[in-house]
């Protein structure tokens, strides 16, 4: 091999680590701002485990996460059973409040599981 194609290969090299180098720290970026979103749910795992307790009957909580049909639905099932369906709103809200936040965020959030 010419002195030349050694140069250009020992380029390519410290080219091709130099990418690696920037997509580790992009990575290791990436996990902690994945990280730091899952901890900012908190306040939402709190303020729906609270809300499913206190007005389950309506679905609110299920509004609180994004989920509109499921809590149309809630409110509609309360309705017909005269408030008794209620009950499930006071169990989802014992399940989000045990939940911790990264299970909570992964669950609810990232895989949209809408009951239980």
């Amino acid at each position: 091999m010419s002195e030349e194609q050694n140069k250009s290969e020992k380029n390519a090299n410290e080219f091709a680590d130099e990418a690696n180098k920037t997509a580790n720290e992009f990575a290791a970026g990436a996990k902690e701002a994945f990280s730091g979103a899952a901890a900012g749910d908190e306040n939402k795992k709190v303020l729906a485990g609270l809300l499913a307790i206190f007005l389950g009957s309506f679905g609110v909580h299920k509004f609180i996460l994004g989920y509109q049909k499921e809590g149309i639905i809630q409110l509609i099932v309360s309705v017909v059973t005269c408030g008794f369906g209620g009950i499930i709103g006071l169990i989802e809200g014992i399940i989000y409040l045990t939940k911790s936040d990264e299970e909570f965020y992964n669950t609810y959030q990232v895989g949209r599981k809408p009951w239980f």
